[in-house]
């Protein structure tokens, strides 16, 4: 009886498995934009390759409140070691208290490569990109247009997808919705793949998130349809343009502005 017994307790084991297995259980779906804007830290240390752009755009932050509270004045120059506040205005001692490397001159907004460092009291005097015909104050944007042809497959949502996702083929252009500055172009927020965020004024600033291939540059101006990337999957699983519309820091329905 005893080795039936075994073999029927083992018999039972096998079929609790199957069951769980077969009980339609199915790992957790992660909105990875959701995750990319998780709460702010108070204090953020500068990486290389950030821009005050894209520290903010990752935290759904408006750049201007950031740089204010820093002490930083246009065009946004930041360094790598460098502390930002982000929760809170720094203290009066610390509002200056970046590094700036000793021989190389930096993208304005952008973190520097060197590791050499001085202390810096001041910002930049550089306006090499300051974007003087694209976010000057009181600056509009009068048409919009869309970023690239295709489907919408997937809708703006306050909660969990602050824009939207338009389907095609792997090298479609992406356009720039209006005239405006690079104020990013690269892979390091999570969940965009390569991306391209460009600033059209002191209020607006769109993101082109997924691309295959980037067609412009950090501080580059471009045109209201002018191309600026490829379509592809970059960060993702299926070939689409993520397409956002950020007014002062926060996330809009894009489709309430595009026409």
């Amino acid at each position: 009886m005893r080795p039936a017994l075994s073999r029927l307790f083992i018999s039972a084991l096998m079929l609790c498995a199957l069951a769980s297995c077969s009980s339609g259980y199915r790992a957790p779906v992660e909105d990875r934009h959701t995750k990319s804007r998780s709460a702010p830290p108070s204090v953020y240390n500068v990486q290389r390759g950030d821009t005050l752009y894209s520290i903010t755009w990752r935290y759904g932050l408006d750049y201007r409140t950031v740089a204010s509270a820093n002490g930083i004045s246009s065009p946004y120059t930041i360094y790598p070691g460098q502390k930002l506040y982000l929760k809170k205005k720094a203290p009066s001692a610390s509002r200056s208290t970046a590094v700036k490397p000793s021989s190389t001159q930096p993208t304005p907004g952008k973190s520097s490569a060197t590791t050499k460092a001085v202390p810096r009291t001041t910002t930049t005097s550089s306006t090499r990109s300051s974007g003087k015909s694209a976010g000057k104050p009181g600056a509009t944007v009068s048409t919009w247009r869309w970023p690239t042809a295709g489907k919408v497959t997937r809708g703006y949502s306050s909660t969990v997808h602050k824009g939207i996702d338009i389907a095609g083929k792997r090298g479609d252009a992406i356009v720039a919705v209006a005239a405006g500055r690079v104020v990013y172009a690269g892979a390091g927020i999570v969940g965009y793949g390569e991306l391209l965020i460009i600033k059209h004024n002191e209020i607006y600033l769109s993101a082109y998130g997924h691309n295959y291939r980037l067609l412009v540059k950090e501080g580059e101006q471009v045109k209201a349809g002018q191309k600026i990337a490829e379509k592809g999957s970059s960060g993702t699983d299926t070939v689409k343009l993520h397409f956002e519309i950020r007014k002062e820091g926060k996330p809009v329905d894009p489709q309430k502005l595009l026409p």
